[in-house]
């Protein structure tokens, strides 16, 4: 190099929290994903604790997918017609009034908990469990709304793209930390001291993100390119976009098998209880992919991902589906613990190139309908992958689902390095094709 030749900025992996708002974002974000995770242990515990049904597990995931699908296209248009604050705000203000229901529905459900031998099963639905689902599928629309708004805002809170790539890796970073601490603190406190407590930390740190959210200054919409869109046309934007990029397709399309079919989180409550034989260890369990997860984020975040971007999201992938079938077979609470941890590390590859990819080829006015189809390929799966797991292990068994899970995440995979060549060769920072 010629001593005129002027050298590379050297890479800041703080970049992003340097902006005062991205940091209130980030704030409020772990706040509400802690509480959301705490949320989501204790329902989970106590519907199996009811129930003892891995379908009934799997339904939980079902009730807050259909209603977030259902609203999600219609969402999307709307975090591109409306400044994104006035969606986010709003949405987390419906999912506090959650939070606080299931707090007041604490008593009597663990009333139910210590009566159940002498109620019996349709009178147990009816008066505890059903309300609880109810409470779940108006979260679901609350969530439908506020995924694209949060993913559209966000690099609204950036001076310029340079430091997109930089919040992408920070934004999984927290969330994925956030989903550490959020089940252990949930086991914890369900363990040590009572349903209610749980539900009141949960309604607490809600108030608190949307406390975060309000303080954020809000943001005029991006400018529209091109001719305005009448509202059918403008709802299924998104999903002509999505259809029309390879890479970005693939991407979404590889993620969303993935958790579909490799997924073993929903059934987690019975490996715990009558394959591992550890009924405390559910928080721990639940809490090991996000381990892997957040130190894979954090070592991305100071040695992000370039050369060969597209091959390691196939191969990450592809370690997901091997680490869920290991872990399908383990009867080792140890072993089984260290795959979950790997399931985390090969995630969070796949999460942030993704995301990375989704952010990067999207014009900023179509972001809000982008997410959306995002929302159902991704966010949804979960919900829907929760219920494939019940369904299958009531079907199959629960063993020999999450095995098959497994299997089939890794013949997708095989299938997606065939087909979608700009994947497998894709290059980070090489700018788009």
């Amino acid at each position: 190099m010629s001593p005129n030749t002027p050298s590379a900025a050297p890479h800041d992996p703080y970049a992003a929290l340097r902006i005062p708002d991205f940091r209130r974002y980030v704030t409020a974000r772990a706040l509400f994903s802690v509480a959301t995770q705490i949320q989501g242990v204790v329902v989970s515990w106590q519907i199996f604790k009811l129930t003892n049904d891995p379908l009934a597990l799997g339904l939980i995931g079902l009730a807050e997918a259909i209603p977030s699908i259902t609203v999600s296209l219609y969402a999307g248009h709307v975090a591109d017609s409306v400044r994104r604050k006035r969606i986010v705000v709003p949405a987390v203000l419906v999912l506090v009034l959650c939070a606080f229901t299931l707090w007041w529905l604490a008593h009597p459900l663990q009333a139910a908990l210590l009566d159940r031998g002498r109620l019996n099963i349709t009178a147990l639905h009816a008066t505890v469990v059903w309300p609880l689902y109810l409470v779940i599928f108006i979260s679901g629309i609350a969530r439908g709304f506020l995924s694209p708004a949060l993913f559209a805002f966000m690099p609204q809170l950036l001076p310029d793209r340079t430091a997109l790539p930089n919040a992408i890796t920070w934004s999984s970073t927290t969330w994925q930390a956030s989903a550490v601490l959020g089940p252990a603190i949930g086991g914890l406190l369900l363990t040590y001291i009572s349903i209610e407590f749980a539900y009141g930390v949960d309604s607490v740190l809600e108030v608190l993100a949307l406390l975060f959210f309000v303080s954020i200054a809000s943001r005029e919409l991006p400018p529209i390119e091109g001719e305005r869109l009448g509202l059918a046309e403008s709802i299924t934007s998104g999903i002509k976009f999505i259809f029309s990029n390879q890479l970005v397709l693939a991407a979404l399309s590889l993620d969303m098998f993935a958790v579909l079919f490799g997924g073993a989180v929903a059934l987690l409550p019975f490996f715990a209880a009558n394959v591992l034989h550890s009924p405390g260890s559910f928080g721990s369990l639940r809490a090991a992919p996000a381990v892997g997860s957040v130190l894979m984020a954090v070592f991305l975040t100071f040695s992000p991902l370039k050369k060969g971007a597209g091959r390691k999201m196939l191969w990450a992938v592809g370690g997901f589906g091997a680490a869920t079938v290991a872990f399908a077979l383990s009867t080792n609470i140890y072993l089984s613990l260290f795959l979950l941890f790997l399931t985390g590390v090969f995630d969070a590859v796949s999460v942030i190139v993704r995301s990375t990819l989704v952010h990067t080829y999207t014009p900023e006015y179509m972001k809000g309908r982008v997410s959306a189809v995002n929302s159902i390929f991704i966010g949804s799966s979960n919900e829907i992958g929760s219920f494939e797991s019940g369904a299958t292990a009531k079907a199959m068994g629960t063993i020999p689902s999450v095995v098959f899970g497994g299997i089939m995440t890794m013949v997708i995979v095989g299938f997606t390095a065939w087909r979608a060549d700009k994947l497998r060769t894709l290059e980070m920072g090489a700018g788009k094709k």
